[in-house]
């Protein structure tokens, strides 16, 4: 498949190849979000010595390194494998002083050759210390396991602790990005996937094309062959020792449980360590924490959690408590019951408010908002007027100029468009904070009448976003 996006990621790689001198370049991410493919587009057309550690011994890596490293400058592979990685960048950083040129090393994987060998990290700070930082050279080192790569790379304790000159935390896609991976399909079915697949572009380039949406969920969730059947279990089993909490956990809030307690009473997990598990999938970006616009995120007990990527959150909430059936051959019944089901508009209308988001945030790079936003988030508490708890699905302000967008997602075929813009226009004012302009927007699945496009023309406060506009791009 064509290589899409990632203008960001690869601006950064090109910049650091583009820098005389030393530079490291860390890259690190889930499986399958996409790394490799980022390395092979930015290495292409350039003389790179590109290297995939792998699960095997250090002697088995180790002869790899040495027949790529050979191959690379041209030397005979006569005087057999290096002996250890000291020997291995000695012989890199010999070679690349004898040519003259820039050395591009792109050492993808790095965790695996690293588990195999402790004191590859060690060897590695040697050789920047006393060769490579005195020579034009780029490393870039790359992995899936995050933990790894935060921790024995990037950490404090790691003896190449300092020597990064920059970093890519490589996240799945965003809605843009899946409409670039799936440029066949309309807007609204491009949210559709993305509400079940999230933004991992080796799921996407599973999707056929000439299958339905309801086809490809079947195939690839819902059968125990299926390549996302056991994906969650996989990804959580190579960060985590012991991940049955975990997916219980996460099972939790994928049906709705969103605080401490709830999770702990629902997953069957002491109230006293909840935290610490929550805390953990924070970390690896599977959960995320939020708390109400206007409120400190560190100290309000307002704060909830929500699964962070829409893959994980489809899959807790529709496949994990299915199993059983599919196990035992129902998987095509239950992928028609989730798909024809109730259930599944108002999990896509949640992520829709995250696509808003993302919307709203491109918007603001783009410098197309009435304003530079500086803060974003949702807000929810009480109203006042009703005594009932509501929410507002989208926040963006600038505290600095007083003027904030509060926007409302609205995944339906139709509804009631006037109540709706009074709703978003009397919850607007809840919104903690002082402002002088509050923008209302509405978003909005399909096309809005006429009457709410002439209520639009003659406001200059309020604006209807359709899913085709947000996707026009």
């Amino acid at each position: 498949m064509r290589f899409v996006g990632r203008k960001e990621e690869l601006s950064v790689l090109e910049d650091a190849y583009a820098t005389d001198g030393f530079q490291m370049v860390v890259v690190w991410g889930r499986r399958r979000v996409g790394k490799t493919a980022l390395l092979d587009e930015f290495s292409r057309d350039r003389h790179a010595l590109y290297f995939t550690g792998q699960e095997e011994t250090n002697v088995a890596n180790l002869r790899r390194f040495s027949a790529t490293a050979y191959a690379h400058f041209g030397s005979s592979q006569s005087a057999g494998p290096f002996e250890g990685w000291p020997d291995a960048f000695d012989y890199v950083a010999d070679s690349a002083a004898r040519d003259g040129g820039k050395l591009l090393l792109v050492f993808d994987e790095f965790p695996y050759a690293a588990e195999a060998d402790p004191s590859l990290p060690s060897a590695l700070q040697v050789a920047i210390d006393h060769r490579l930082r005195h020579m034009n050279a780029c490393v870039v080192l790359c992995g899936s396991n995050e933990g790894f790569m935060e921790g024995r790379v990037l950490g404090p304790k790691s003896p190449l602790y300092g020597r990064r000159t920059a970093q890519i935390r490589l996240a799945p896609f965003d809605v843009f990005g899946v409409s670039l991976m799936l440029p066949h399909l309309a807007p609204t079915d491009v949210m559709r996937f993305y509400a079940a697949f999230g933004g991992t572009p080796y799921y996407l380039e599973q999707v056929r094309a000439e299958q339905t949406f309801e086809q490809n969920v079947e195939r690839l969730f819902f059968r125990t062959s299926g390549l996302l059947y056991g994906e969650p279990s996989m990804l959580l089993r190579q960060e985590l020792r012991g991940p049955a909490t975990y997916n219980s956990v996460l099972e939790a809030v994928a049906h709705g449980a969103n605080r401490p307690k709830a999770i702990a009473e629902r997953a069957g997990v002491e109230r006293s360590s909840v935290n610490k598990y929550l805390a953990t999938l924070v970390d690896l970006r599977i959960l995320e924490r939020r708390a109400p616009f206007g409120a400190r995120r560190d100290a309000t007990r307002k704060a909830i959690y929500v699964i962070a990527d829409p893959f994980f959150a489809f899959w807790f909430r529709f496949v994990g408590p299915n199993i059983g059936a599919v196990e035992l051959g129902a998987g095509r019944a239950v992928a028609r019951d989730v798909c024809l089901g109730a259930a599944l508009p108002a999990y896509e209308g949640k992520v829709f408010e995250r696509a808003c988001a993302e919307w709203v945030a491109r918007e603001n790079r783009e410098g197309r908002l009435p304003f530079l936003a500086t803060s974003f988030g949702s807000w929810w508490g009480t109203d006042p007027t009703l005594r009932e708890q509501v929410d507002v699905d989208l926040v963006a302000a600038s505290p600095s100029r007083k003027e904030i967008i509060v926007g409302e997602g609205k995944w339906r075929n139709s509804f009631d468009e006037t109540e709706a813009i009074q709703t978003l226009e009397h919850r607007a004012s809840l919104v903690p904070g002082s402002w002088e302009m509050r923008y209302l927007w509405l978003f909005c699945k399909r096309d809005v009448s006429a009457g709410t496009l002439r209520k639009e023309s003659s406001r200059d406060d309020l604006r209807v976003v359709t899913v085709d506009e947000m996707l026009r791009e």
